[in-house]
């Protein structure tokens, strides 16, 4: 099986099912809609038209372009042709544009009318490996009449995506994930999540991302659902439509849940979502703060889940079970996660180690890199291969659920001892004016390290205060050494915090 044959059975079942609805939230009186049978003629259309130019299998098609019809259709006409999408971060610009397109050599770039003032900024011999820049928006310039694509076989182990990472400690790496390895997700996810034909998820996830393409598009069109996309994230939109009962499913990042959170809030009556059967967040750390107050004025529990670039989605809460705040939960169907000390030996449940995993979703390696890929794997005494995720971790002896506790070269090591980041950020987050705080390490003549802090506040903080606080909740040497106040973290397009560009002077 491939993408393409799963995607076809909600064809086959529902074909006059609304599949994909699409509006502008600047223009809510414009709505797009396609039904499975219409959707899935459009995408043979721009396969036969993607053949013509010469696509074929194992080409990349760059894509670097916002949530819209067209990068569905897009997306799943080259998928069926047996050719790799690639997706480029709206965000990134002349640089990091250019590494993406000569690393993976892509063979056709899709953008839209939008983006070209960036694109223009790219010198001509940077466009060298492009044979031709498509406007998706505009596609009676290039797309021509009905044209049936011919059959082309596609294997589960071909290449589906090649997914870039965030680049947060250094170029970024293209990901390589086989349909085999988004199929795991996928089927997983429908099974812990209990997907139906009826649900409705309501997405403005960036799909140029794992999280809004293969946990929210991927797994709603499995399952034969609707995806009401929308370009971005609006707040009074948003509220709107799940208070209205207009959708089933809402996934986001944690920012997005603290801006719901503030608004709900002030808001009188709350809004009913009645409906809902599911808010999921991922991408970062969600605060327990966060999580426990959307609870108390919703009366619904968040869903946390761990995944990444590489592997898809790895651990989940339950979706029938208990959902704790601060924790990703149990390995997905078809995952096995284990974590190990420094010399790569597991350790015991209640230590800290790094997390560990493997499965049909995890990737096949980095993109014409076997030195990357070969270090970020290794074989236990079994001969068995896990990939090392970089992620610190500890699970609870009790209960078998997984905390996260950062990044392992956020680690912070202060004379000797190990401090996370994300225990100090949360604490800070819970003295009254402080809303967002991140920790780095700071160099320290006698102690190594010792951590500093950037703090977001919604007005003025007594630092007084704020230090004798910290002192009555963390040991000594975790006390952050040094506040820094700031007017926002800088954070990319999932709203990750990117501690790199803080500054350590």
């Amino acid at each position: 099986m491939n993408l393409s044959t799963l995607f076809a059975i909600a064809l086959e079942r529902s074909p006059d099912k609304v599949a994909l609805e699409f509006s502008e939230v600047a223009q809510p009186g414009s709505v797009e809609t396609y039904s499975y049978r219409e959707l899935y003629a459009a995408v043979a259309r721009w396969a036969g038209a993607f053949q013509q130019m010469g696509v074929q299998k194992g080409d990349r098609i760059a894509f670097f372009l916002g949530n819209r019809p067209e990068f569905v259709i897009a997306y799943l006409a080259v998928i069926r042709l047996g050719a790799v999408m690639v997706p480029v971060n709206l965000r990134y610009r002349k640089r990091e544009i250019n590494h993406i397109l000569h690393d993976c050599t892509a063979k056709l770039l899709l953008t839209e009318t939008a983006q070209q003032p960036v694109l223009d900024e790219l010198e001509a011999d940077n466009l060298a490996d492009v044979e031709r820049v498509l406007l998706v928006d505009s596609p009676e310039e290039w797309l021509g009449g009905e044209t049936v694509p011919a059959p082309v076989v596609v294997q589960g182990e071909d290449l589906a995506l090649i997914m870039y990472t965030s680049g947060t400690t250094g170029r970024s790496k293209g990901a390589m994930l086989t349909h085999n390895n988004v199929l795991a997700t996928v089927t997983g996810l429908l099974s812990a999540w209990a997907w139906a034909e009826e649900d409705v998820i309501l997405l403005p996830l960036p799909l140029f991302h794992t999280h809004g393409l293969m946990v929210g598009l991927h797994c709603a069109l499995a399952a034969g659902a609707t995806t009401r996309l929308r370009p971005k994230f609006d707040l009074a939109e948003t509220l709107d439509v799940l208070g209205s009962g207009g959708a089933t499913l809402y996934f986001a990042v944690p920012t997005i849940y603290f801006r719901l959170v503030e608004r709900i809030r002030e808001m009188t009556p709350k809004p009913d979502f009645s409906r809902m059967r599911l808010f999921c967040s991922g991408s970062a750390p969600l605060p327990a703060e966060t999580h426990n107050e959307f609870e108390q004025l919703t009366g619904l529990r968040i869903l946390e889940r761990y995944g990444m670039t590489e592997t898809g989605m790895n651990f989940s809460n339950p979706y029938a079970g208990p959902r704790l705040a601060g924790t990703v939960g149990t390995p997905l169907p078809g995952v096995f996660g284990r974590i190990v000390d420094g010399q790569g030996n597991p350790v015991q449940p209640g230590e800290e180690g790094e997390m560990l995993v493997r499965g049909s979703n995890v990737f096949d390696g980095y993109w014409r890199d076997p030195e990357k890929t070969a270090a970020s794997f290794s074989t236990d005494a079994k001969g068995i291969r896990w990939f090392h995720t970089g992620d610190l971790a500890r699970q609870d002896p009790e209960t078998g659920y997984v905390t996260l506790l950062g990044r392992r070269h956020e680690l912070i090591i202060c004379g000797g001892f190990n401090i996370y980041p994300r225990e100090i950020e949360e604490m800070l987050c819970t003295f009254a004016g402080v809303v967002e705080a991140a920790v780095v390490g700071m160099a320290h003549p006698e102690w190594g390290e010792v951590p500093a802090a950037f703090l977001v506040c919604d007005g003025a903080v007594d630092e007084e205060a704020l230090i004798t606080y910290c002192r009555g909740q963390l040991a000594s040497f975790k006390l952050p050494k040094r506040f820094r106040y700031i007017e926002a973290l800088p954070r990319n397009a999932m709203g990750k915090v990117q501690k790199h560009l803080l500054p350590r002077d």
